[in-house]
C-alpha cells in the first residue's frame, strides 16, 4: 500500500483495519466522512486571489428519509456521500425534523422511505406525509425529485408509502429525475442502483449551473488522512474503539456467537413456547444499546428443502450462482433463498414459468381478497405442488425467489449489566395449516438447535428510533405484551446498572398468569428493589372478558397522563396490526379524558410526543 499511496505504515494498517468487513452502508458513511475531511483540508485557510471572482455555488440537494428501524436512513446517508462526492451541497433530514416551509425552495429532492403496517409511513414521517397530502402543500413546478421505497413484498401494500410520496410530488407539479424504485427486504443492490442512477441524473440536471466537480480520489483521501493524523480508527467509525471493532461484523459477515444458555420461559401447559437465549460476544468487539436488535443469519429447514427439490424434480447438486457465490442447489435453498414467505411478486414470476391459467386467474384484478386468503398460511412448496411446472430449470426457478433475509430480535439485555453477552427472547412458531406442519425459520432453529455450546451467526442491528431518554431522571412508561417485553428487560437492566433515578412503569400482558408471565421473578425483584416503580398486568385468558394492555392503560389513565405531564417517555413494542393500534387509540382517549382536550387536540398532543421522541414504537 505504501508503494502506491503517501500513507505511512501505521496509517496503512489503520485504513486496512477500517475497511475490512465493512458493509456497503458503512463504507459509504466512511467515504462521506473522509470526503468532508479532504474538503476541509484542501480549503483550510484558502482565500480567493485578489481580483478573482468566486466560482459558482455548488448545486444544492435536499435528501429526506422516513425510517422506522434505520435502513432508509442508512440509504439516505449513502446517497448523501455519493452526491457530495459529485460536487453537490447536500442537506439530509429525517422527515420529522424537516421544516415543510422550505419545500417550495428545495428544487432538487430525494426521498428514501420505508413502509409500515398496512401501507403506512414510518412514525417519524407521518407529519410530513400528512402535510404533503393536505391542502397546504405548495405547487412544486420546477422541482426535480426521486423516490426510493423500502418494504417487504410479502405485505399486500408493498412500498405503499413510497408510492404515495411519488404520486403526490408528481401531482404537485414536480418532475421525476428517475423512476421510483421499490426495493424488497434485500434492498442493498436496488438501493445502490437507485443512488447511481439518481446521482447521474442530478449531474445532468445541474451541469449548466454547477462548477466542475472535484472528484474525491484515493490520493486526495490519503492526503486528507495524512493531514489529520490525530484522528483514530475509532473516530473514522463514528464512535468509540469498541464501536470501530463492531463494524467487522454485519449481515454479510456475521459473528459466530456461542450459545451460553437456552431456557424455556413458558410454563408447563402454556399454549406458547418462548425461549430465553444468551449468546456470547467474547472476542467480537460487538457493542449495542438497549433498543437495538440482534440479526440472526438463518437457514431453511432441511426437510422442507429436500421436499421442494424433489417436487421440482431438480438435481440437488446442480450449481447455481447467487449474488455472493456459486452453490449447489440444495445449499442455495438452505441458506440463500426464501422458500417460506409467499408474496404476489413470487406468484407472478412463477405463474409465467408454470403457464398455469388458474394461478394467473388468482392474480387477476378483482381477485385481491381471494389472493390475500391464498397467501395466508402457505409457502413455496404449496404453490409448486398445486401448480406444477413441467421441466423447470434450476436457474429459472431460482429467479422467482427472493434472498433469504436475517431475522431480527429485540435485544433483551443491557451490555452494562452483561458484558460480552447479548440476550434475546424468542417465541417459537409452530402450527398446522393446509394439511402441513409449519415451522418458523429462525424461531424453531433457535429453539431447537441453538443449544449450549453451539454457535449462531449474528450481527447487531442498531435501532436509532427506539432509545432510552438521555435524561436519566425522565420517567419511562413501557408497554410490551408477549415477546414485546424483550427491549424493556434491557431498558430496566440498563437503568439499574447506571443507577438512573427516573421512575419506570411496565405494562405487560399475555394469555395466562401461571404459564406466560415472562421473566416473572425478575420483575418481582425489580419491584421489591424499587427499580420498577409500577407494573400493570393483563392476562387475557384468565378472565371471562379478555383483558389486554390497552385496558390496563385506560384503568390507570389518570396516573399515566400525570406521568406524561411530568415528561415521561412512552414506548410500545410488539404486534403492529392490532395491539399497537389499540394502544395508540387508548392513549389518545386518555389524553381526552384526563387532559380535558378535544379529540383533535388530544391527537395533536400524541403527535407532539412522537415529534419530541417521547413516544417511540418498535412494532412488527
Amino acid at each position: 500500500m505504501q508503494e502506491t499511496t503517501p500513507l505511512n505504515a501505521q496509517q496503512a494498517q489503520l485504513l486496512s483495519q477500517l475497511v475490512d468487513g465493512l458493509s456497503t452502508e458503512q463504507l459509504a458513511w466512511v467515504r462521506g466522512f473522509l470526503a468532508g475531511i479532504n474538503h476541509s483540508v484542501r480549503h483550510a485557510g484558502a482565500q480567493t486571489p485578489a481580483g478573482t471572482a468566486p466560482g459558482p455555488a455548488a448545486p444544492h440537494l435536499t435528501i429526506l428519509y422516513g425510517s422506522q428501524t434505520g435502513h432508509a436512513q442508512e440509504v439516505a446517508e449513502h446517497a448523501k456521500a455519493r452526491a457530495a462526492d459529485a460536487g453537490f451541497k447536500v442537506d439530509l433530514f429525517a422527515m420529522g425534523d424537516y421544516k415543510a416551509s422550505r419545500l417550495k425552495s428545495d428544487k432538487l429532492l430525494l426521498v428514501a422511505v420505508s413502509t409500515q403496517g398496512e401501507g403506512e409511513p414510518p412514525d417519524d414521517a407521518r407529519d410530513f406525509y400528512e402535510f404533503l397530502h393536505g391542502a397546504k402543500a405548495p405547487r412544486l413546478e420546477g422541482t426535480r425529485y426521486a423516490v426510493l421505497g423500502l418494504g417487504d413484498s410479502s405485505y399486500e401494500k408493498f412500498c405503499q408509502a413510497a408510492k404515495d410520496f411519488d404520486a403526490r410530488l408528481a401531482a404537485l407539479g414536480a418532475e421525476r429525475l428517475v423512476s421510483r424504485v421499490d426495493s424488497d427486504v434485500d434492498y442493498d443492490a436496488p438501493a445502490e442502483r437507485w443512488i447511481e442512477d439518481t446521482v447521474e441524473a442530478l449531474k445532468r440536471v445541474a451541469a449548466p449551473a454547477s462548477p466542475a466537480a472535484t472528484p474525491t480520489t484515493p490520493t486526495t483521501l490519503a492526503r486528507g488522512i495524512g493531514s489529520a493524523e490525530s484522528l483514530t480508527l475509532a473516530a473514522f467509525a463514528g464512535g468509540t474503539p469498541a464501536m470501530a471493532a463492531s463494524t467487522r461484523y454485519s449481515r454479510k459477515r456475521p459473528f459466530d456467537a456461542t450459545v451460553i444458555e437456552n431456557i424455556t420461559l413458558s410454563g408447563r401447559g402454556s399454549s406458547k413456547e418462548v425461549h430465553h437465549i444468551e449468546l456470547s460476544l467474547e472476542g467480537a468487539g460487538l457493542t449495542y444499546e438497549p433498543g437495538d436488535a440482534v440479526g440472526v443469519v438463518v437457514k431453511n429447514d432441511d426437510a422442507l428443502v429436500d421436499e421442494l427439490i424433489d417436487t421440482l424434480a431438480l438435481d440437488p447438486q446442480a450449481t447455481t450462482t447467487t449474488q455472493d457465490s456459486t452453490l449447489s442447489l440444495r445449499d442455495a435453498f438452505l441458506r440463500a433463498y426464501d422458500i417460506t414467505t409467499l408474496s404476489r411478486a413470487f406468484l407472478e414470476k412463477y405463474a409465467a414459468l408454470s403457464a398455469s391459467a388458474d394461478l394467473k386467474a388468482l392474480l387477476a384484478a378483482g381477485n385481491e381478497t381471494a389472493l390475500r386468503d391464498y397467501l395466508y398460511g402457505r409457502d413455496v412448496l404449496d404453490v409448486v405442488r398445486q401448480f406444477p411446472a413441467r421441466k423447470v430449470k434450476a436457474a429459472e426457478f431460482v429467479g422467482t425467489l427472493r434472498a433469504l433475509q436475517p431475522r431480527l430480535y429485540s435485544i433483551a439485555s443491557s451490555l452494562a449489566a452483561n458484558p460480552d453477552a447479548v440476550h434475546i427472547t424468542v417465541g417459537a412458531v409452530r402450527y398446522e395449516s393446509h394439511g402441513r406442519t409449519r415451522r418458523g425459520v429462525a424461531s424453531t432453529y433457535l429453539a431447537d438447535f441453538a443449544r449450549e455450546g453451539e454457535t449462531v451467526p449474528i450481527y447487531i442491528e442498531a435501532n436509532r428510533n427506539f432509545k432510552l431518554p438521555s435524561d436519566t431522571h425522565a420517567p419511562v412508561i413501557m408497554i410490551g405484551p408477549g415477546t414485546g417485553i424483550a427491549p424493556f428487560r434491557a431498558f430496566v437492566e440498563e437503568r439499574q446498572a447506571l443507577d438512573s433515578p427516573g421512575k419506570n412503569w411496565l405494562f405487560f400482558g399475555d394469555r395466562n398468569f401461571r404459564t406466560d408471565f415472562l421473566y416473572q421473578r425478575e420483575w418481582q425483584r425489580y419491584v421489591k428493589d424499587g427499580v420498577l416503580t409500577r407494573i400493570d398486568l393483563a392476562f387475557s385468558r384468565d378472565t371471562q372478558d379478555k383483558v389486554y394492555v390497552q385496558h390496563r392503560m385506560r384503568e390507570q389513565g389518570k396516573a399515566l397522563y400525570e406521568w406524561l405531564q411530568e415528561g415521561a417517555h412512552l414506548y410500545v413494542c410488539g404486534d403492529a396490526d392490532a395491539m399497537a393500534r389499540d394502544v395508540n387509540t387508548a392513549l389518545v382517549d386518555i389524553v381526552v379524558e384526563h387532559g380535558g382536550l378535544s379529540q383533535d387536540a388530544a391527537t395533536e398532543y400524541v403527535k407532539t410526543l412522537q415529534r419530541e421522541k417521547r413516544y417511540q414504537r418498535d412494532v412488527y
